[in-house]
């Protein structure tokens, strides 16, 4: 038998799509995490390869999807407020890390050479339904 496979989700970190699998799996939807073991043992990568791949059983992505629908996507900002986007209000809005400058890149370098656990790092924001990417401002 060929069973082939949908992407319908992509994640930054594994605990995202877990949720997800979590909520699928529930419904008798089989689900398959891809690039989850390497994300959790170097969270940095995650940009590098793609994130972490919610798969799911092609015949059965028309159920998922509309499983996938009925589960809202929130981003909170630090002052646990609600982000939506502001060009075109959705609420649909992932958070990716970026390295600025080169100052951020060296500092970035200098804490990973020295095992230090605090990441120079800025975030974005990137709206799935108009792909915009935005800054929150402070």
């Amino acid at each position: 038998m060929n069973q082939t496979f949908k992407t319908p989700a992509i994640f930054q970190y594994s605990s995202e799509a877990l949720i997800l699998k979590g909520r699928l799996e529930a419904e008798g939807i089989k689900v398959f995490l891809r690039d989850n073991v390497t994300i959790d043992t170097d969270p940095l990568v995650s940009n590098a390869i793609g994130g972490v791949k919610l798969d799911i059983l092609a015949i059965q992505e028309k159920e998922a999807l509309e499983i996938l629908k009925t589960i809202k996507h929130n981003t909170l900002s630090d002052s646990e407020e609600f982000v939506s986007c502001p060009i075109c209000d959705g609420e649909d809005i992932t958070m990716f890390s970026i390295i600025t400058s080169v100052k951020s890149l060296l500092k970035f370098i200098f804490e990973v050479a020295f095992k230090s656990r605090h990441f120079y790092t800025k975030h974005k924001y990137r709206c799935q339904n108009c792909l915009y990417e935005f800054d929150l401002k402070q």
